[in-house]
């Protein structure tokens, strides 16, 4: 009786560890609200700004004078008409491809720019730390929006130069993100252990580094995409992004800003779609971090 007590107590732990581990493993796999709304929202953005042609139910272009300014609701135009008759909602559909195109091209060239200065940074000497880092703060003595307002205003207007201008805005952001991420790992045991075996570099900084920073990198670029979207907006708004007559978000709010005060419920139509998809980045990015970052699930 005593010999099956002591085994029944000694099983018992092991029990409740293999239940603890179940359980764990399946927090894991529980994916978060904050990614599955948002998530879905974006790709269904995207499905729409990739079959833009067949969704949008008038051209891009395509207006009479006759039909102009009409309100929100109107037979054959759900969301009115701006100042030339142009459909808005057709405009709102083929606006979301540059807009998403200028929120995401931006964010992955800096990303890579600003990943590969921040390793740079954090795994070179101090003398190389300090010559990246304060080049980099540079970039931080003025104003994000200025700076590209500037880069734009000298490059000309277009969607490719905006795409520059803030692909060299967030580099800077980027790199000291990933330059902490990396200073945090320096001293870790798997780090010297890599070291002493002879491991270079670049070997080092490929199979211990990355992956270790990869998550930081996903979630806070992921929520720079929706920042990214607003900048584009406010370049198109001030004439340095998008051209007319082709449909982008920024631009149609500064077209359909004349029309403020006679007809003020048109111009919110892509003011929301810009707030709703910034929004929806930005959560994403929230919702990625609780599903990707280790430290914050050993806590919970």
């Amino acid at each position: 009786m005593t010999t099956l007590t002591d085994a029944a107590v000694v099983q018992e732990p092991l029990v409740i560890a293999r239940s603890e581990n179940t359980g764990s493993r399946r927090r894991r796999r529980r994916i978060p609200l904050t990614v599955v709304i948002p998530g879905t929202a974006i790709a269904v953005l995207v499905v729409v700004a990739a079959f833009a042609p067949v969704l949008a139910p008038h051209g891009p272009t395509a207006g009479s004078l006759q039909d102009r300014l009409q309100g929100i609701g109107t037979s054959g135009h759900l969301l009115g008409t701006d100042g030339r008759g142009q459909d808005i909602l057709s405009r709102l559909i083929w606006g979301a491809r540059p807009s998403l195109l200028a929120g995401v091209i931006p964010v992955v060239m800096a990303g890579t720019v600003g990943t590969l200065l921040g390793v740079v940074a954090g795994m070179g000497t101090r003398r190389i730390q300090s010559i990246v880092m304060r080049t980099l703060d540079v970039f931080y003595a003025f104003p994000a929006v200025l700076l590209a307002i500037a880069i734009a205003a000298a490059l000309g207007s277009g969607i490719s130069n905006a795409m520059v201008a803030l692909s060299v805005v967030l580099v800077a952001p980027i790199a000291r993100v990933v330059e902490t991420e990396v200073a945090r790992l320096r001293n870790e045991d798997f780090m010297e252990a890599a070291r002493v075996s002879g491991a270079g570099w670049t070997r080092i900084a490929v199979r211990q580094v990355l992956p270790n920073v990869a998550p930081s990198i996903i979630v806070y670029c992921t929520a720079l995409v929706g920042l990214s979207i607003v900048y584009a907006a406010g370049l198109s708004f001030l004439g340095l992004g998008v051209s007319p007559p082709h449909p982008e978000w920024g631009l149609m709010l500064n077209e359909l800003r004349q029309n403020l005060y006679s007809n003020p419920t048109l111009a919110l139509v892509p003011a929301v779609a810009i707030l709703l998809t910034s929004v929806a980045f930005n959560v994403l990015g929230d919702g990625l971090r609780d599903l990707l970052d280790v430290r914050t699930e050993a806590l919970a």
